[in-house]
């Protein structure tokens, strides 16, 4: 062992003794992982995959705190591939170039294949993850990605094809217990050697705070050995109370980076356009305490705003817009106030989807193309467009009475189509009426008249 091998050496064994519990904790063997029975059952296909070391390009996603790092870790035990770890959220082109060019030199001169474990792989741009792609399709790199975000919707296409993804869930209460019990107890790789004990309500309340993260719950073990003294007995005992200071908010079960996200961004604006502002404010707060940008959360009731009250009451986009331009000149906490306020009010409005007529027509156009134009419609402004008659009888709607004159403005191959159709609710009652009315009373001119 040359110098700086064992500088390395050195330095790794000593960040292990003082690591975090929770990195220390984490299982070196498929045996000793606890939980995610559904894809590392020993019937089932990870687990034989590892055990006989066939490990194909995988991709792991779910919440914080499931065990994406901790498999990834365990097939680095059990490989005979050389394991290589990079960072999406630092690496570079150049760091994949390095990892690629030493992938070749093992495969050529050791027959040794090259696994390349990429943690929050969903922050790799397209050019990134299309760099990769050749290498992982002739073999050359067996990639296992780990992310938060749902692969289907930040990973290239075509890594997925070449990928099996396997879903984490979030840890049982039950697995997250036997987690705590490992760190309090074991003398090797937990804190054992502090001589605490744990009692079964602390334990109990930790599992369920931790929202199946086991990282959380054993951070709140650590923090809870470390800072309470020892009793008169000699022990450190970790309490109700204790655990309460060390874990006192609970840990939602929804990351603004992850697949959870999309399921409350989901249910806030079902519930704004189910006219429940309980629900949507329930929802608005469960956004508000993960962190979530209030501008994407301001972006999301603009839209609502449009889509699903629209001219039942435009009022509603005049308030969403405004929100939105307030909660970027005020912040937190102040932009609680100001989001809650457009919330209750998208959600009170009278409710019409009219404005989605936007699609019918868009299929429309994608359908019958471009259509021609109505001649008295075009523009007659431009060099030799009156020779050509275009805006030749073209009538001013303003010189006719309600400001309305009845002629063909859509193409006359679309005569009759209608893509706004106002609801019998708001302010489009009125809308629905005055339309009715004008074109009745149009109606009733003579032909002379109209012409």
């Amino acid at each position: 062992m040359d110098n700086m091998n064992l500088f390395d050496y050195m330095r790794n064994t000593r960040m292990e003794k003082e690591s975090p519990l929770a990195a220390r904790m984490r299982p070196k063997t498929l045996d000793e992982v606890v939980g995610q029975e559904h894809v590392i059952g020993k019937d089932k296909l990870l687990y034989r995959a590892i055990a006989a070391d066939k490990i194909s390009s995988i991709i792991f996603y779910g919440p914080p705190g499931t065990g994406k790092t901790t498999l990834a870790k365990v097939i680095a035990n059990t490989t005979s591939a050389t394991f290589t770890q990079i960072n999406a959220t630092v690496a570079g082109k150049k760091d994949m170039e390095e990892v690629v060019e030493k992938a070749k030199q093992e495969q050529g001169m050791y027959g040794r294949r090259t696994i390349l474990f990429i943690d929050e792989i969903h922050r790799f741009n397209k050019g990134q993850q299309d760099y990769l792609l050749p290498f992982v399709e002739d073999g050359t790199i067996i990639l296992i990605g780990a992310t938060t975000e749902n692969p289907y919707f930040e990973v290239n296409g075509a890594l997925l094809s070449r990928s099996i993804i396997f879903e984490l869930k979030p840890l049982s209460q039950e697995n997250v217990q036997t987690l705590i019990e490992k760190a309090v107890y074991d003398k090797e790789r937990g804190m054992g050697a502090y001589d605490a004990v744990i009692d079964e309500d602390a334990k109990e309340f930790l599992a369920d705070l931790s929202g199946g993260d086991a990282r959380h719950a054993l951070n709140a073990v650590e923090l809870g050995i470390m800072t309470t003294p020892r009793a008169e007995d000699g022990k450190i005992h970790i309490t109700l109370e204790v655990a309460q200071e060390c874990i006192q908010k609970r840990v939602m079960r929804y990351d603004k980076n992850g697949d959870n996200h999309y399921d409350v961004i989901s249910a806030f604006i079902k519930s704004m356009r189910g006219s429940d502002p309980d629900a949507a404010l329930y929802y608005l707060a469960r956004m508000l305490s993960s962190g979530e940008d209030v501008k994407f959360i301001a972006r999301r009731i603009m839209i609502c705003a449009s889509e699903d009250v629209g001219n039942a009451d435009p009022q509603a986009l005049v308030v969403a817009v405004n929100a939105s331009a307030a909660v970027e000149r005020i912040g937190m906490p102040e932009a609680q106030l100001i989001l809650a306020q457009a919330v209750s009010y998208v959600a009170c409005a009278p409710k019409s989807n009219a404005a989605c007529g936007i699609f019918a027509a868009m299929q429309e156009v994608e359908r019958t193309g471009n259509l021609p134009i109505p001649t008295h419609l075009q523009d007659a402004h431009y060099k030799g467009a009156a020779k050509l008659g275009h805006g030749t009888g073209y009538k001013y709607a303003h010189d006719y009475p309600n400001h309305y004159v009845d002629q063909q403005y859509l193409p006359y191959e679309l005569n009759g189509k209608e893509f706004y159709q106002p609801s019998g609710n708001g302010y489009e009652v009125k809308i629905r009426e005055h339309m009715k009315k004008i074109k009745a009373e149009a109606a009733k001119k003579p032909k002379e008249e109209k012409e």
